[in-house]
């Protein structure tokens, strides 16, 4: 198993758990924390063991923002963000839409890869660590969590793509709200507008995503799951014959796998399915 530095990775039940691991700074996020997700994401990608995808973070926080030491250190005339030198891993399996031209960039990685990824947020997250969150495909909040942009209140902007996302998440008006102010909503809150899924109890919140985690994992067809996943990213650059069109192909294609065998065997001999994502 590789090593990797401010994280940590592991493989169960079907699930790749990927937890960010600088609990003592609320795992802040850091150069050296963003090279170790794409990796493990990547080994996710190839692990047929790894149908889902699970991110956490390690003590209290789910990722407080930038490190502020990696601000303090950024000059003027230095590259960040996109500028910056990305290291370049593919994530494309052949499943589904290529998203490869209109999410190419940034965290657009999260929605490339062909597993479904789920932000388990245990607790308070901004900044990056919130945009990071907004590009999974789903996002459960344990009920003490606290969210915030926090750009603003550091005279910074809308970055790494949240300017695109957060509108079509939970509509303009509260993106903007949530943009312009930088002020600090609930779980609770989170939840009614839209930026996260649902709210488990802070008590038992891991093993509630756990749960959901491991019905994704050992019910549904992971070929399916991986192609929806595309076609619906794909969608929000699509008209609408233009998706149906998509729609019409891979139903085609879905008619001669594996696993719409199974899933029409499973349900008509009333057993568990058997899927392979084949």
């Amino acid at each position: 198993m590789p090593r990797y530095e401010d994280l940590i990775y592991e493989v169960k039940d079907g699930i790749a758990l990927l937890t960010l691991n600088r609990p003592d700074k609320l795992n802040a996020w850091t150069a050296a924390m963003e090279k170790s997700v794409k990796r493990a994401l990547a080994a996710a990608a190839a692990d047929d063991d790894a149908r889902v995808i699970v991110v956490t973070g390690a003590g209290r926080g789910f990722c407080a923002g930038a490190d502020m030491g990696l601000l303090q250190s950024i000059k003027g005339d230095v590259p960040h963000g996109r500028a910056a030198s990305e290291e370049k891993i593919e994530f494309r399996s052949g499943l589904g839409p290529d998203l490869a031209a209109e999410l190419g960039h940034g965290f657009g990685y999260l929605m490339q890869l062909k597993k479904p990824v789920i932000a388990a947020i245990n607790g308070p997250a901004a900044g990056i660590g919130l945009v990071f969150a907004l590009f999974a495909d789903i996002r459960f909040a344990a009920s003490e969590a606290k969210f915030t942009t926090s750009f603003a209140q550091r005279g910074l902007i809308a970055e790494h793509g949240i300017s695109w996302l957060l509108p079509r998440l939970v509509g303009p008006a509260h993106a903007l709200d949530l943009l312009l102010s930088a002020r600090k909503l609930t779980a609770d809150e989170a939840e009614r507008i839209g930026l996260v899924n649902k709210v488990f109890d802070q008590a038992n919140f891991m093993s509630a995503v756990m749960d959901y985690a491991k019905t994704l994992a050992g019910t549904v067809s992971p070929r399916s799951m991986g192609v929806m996943k595309a076609q619906v990213w794909k969608a929000l650059f699509q008209d609408f014959g233009s998706a149906l069109e998509v729609a019409d192909d891979e139903m085609q294609k879905s008619f001669a796998t594996a696993d719409f065998k199974e899933g029409v065997a499973h349900f008509v001999e009333k057993r568990a399915a058997n899927f392979t994502g084949r």
